[in-house]
């Protein structure tokens, strides 16, 4: 699967395995995730490819635009697909 900006993957090493992030960018292997909580829009993790799962959700931009907006998507995806 390709990764794009908006999509959702789930997290599979880390101190954060387990949680659901939003792609804000593709850098190479390396991914800027962020989960508009403990990982901001101002501070996004960059993790490897390999470390998460994608789904086949992408989050519009207009989710992208605040960490209120990206954590109410985020929530309404993990209450539908938990």
């Amino acid at each position: 699967m390709e990764f794009q900006r908006g999509l959702v993957v789930k997290s599979k090493a880390g101190h954060d395995k387990g949680t659901f992030l939003t792609v804000l960018e593709v850098k190479g292997n390396c991914l800027l995730l962020s989960d508009g909580k403990r990982r901001s829009l101002l501070k996004p993790k960059l993790k490897k490819i390999i470390h998460v799962a994608p789904t086949s959700y992408v989050l519009k931009d207009l989710w992208l635009t605040t960490d209120k907006k990206i954590r109410e998507a985020l929530k309404n995806f993990t209450q539908t697909n938990a």
